[in-house]
């Protein structure tokens, strides 16, 4: 039947393809979605808490760490705020020593910001507890999931975030950064 049902109501082989775009499936996704991102960010909020900084602080110090030379105009793009609120979490960035700013060379207006040494470390932290949520979940799911999952997160994105994956050299290929090997699949992280 079309709607993937057997002529006695039951799901028929074509309609098991389908189970997954169910309202309660749909709802389901949320759940994980929502569940998934309060334990992933839970680590470095505790590490951000207690220094009174926040995630904002935390996505300016990640793409600064991914991208280092960003323009203040790039970051607002990547970011998807206000000049008002980046300024609000770049400021105190910059007078605790974590990021510095400097003239562009072909324009003087532009303001490129790197990380510092201190801001380096302090993302390299936050980025070590989220590794390890990362890894394990990555490890108990296998190389196929892993795929399905950036095909999903992929597709979740608008056109706009797409091309801050893009501008990132982040859309097909994993970090550049080197991570070393832990333990094999199916032992403790």
């Amino acid at each position: 039947m079309p709607d993937g049902t057997d002529s006695r109501g039951g799901v028929g082989a074509a309609g098991r393809n389908l189970l997954f775009l169910r309202e309660e499936e749909l709802r389901l996704a949320q759940d994980l979605l929502f569940f998934g991102y309060r334990d992933f960010t839970a680590g470095p909020d505790a590490i951000l808490a207690e220094m009174g900084m926040g995630r904002a602080h935390h996505r300016v110090l990640h793409f600064l760490g991914r991208r280092p030379g960003l323009t203040v105009g790039e970051l607002l793009g990547i970011l998807g705020i206000t000049k008002q609120s980046l300024s609000r979490v770049l400021t105190p960035l910059v007078a605790q020593g974590y990021v510095a700013q400097n003239a562009g060379r072909a324009d003087r207006r532009q303001r490129h910001l790197s990380l510092t040494p201190e801001g380096e470390a302090l993302e390299r932290r936050l980025f070590e507890r989220q590794r390890e949520t990362v890894t394990r979940a990555y490890r108990e799911a296998g190389p196929v999931a892993v795929e399905g999952f950036r095909h999903v997160m992929r597709g979740l994105m608008g056109p706009e975030a797409r091309r801050a994956l893009e501008r990132l050299g982040a859309a097909d290929r994993p970090s550049v950064r080197a991570v070393p090997p832990g333990p094999a699949r199916g032992k403790a992280p």
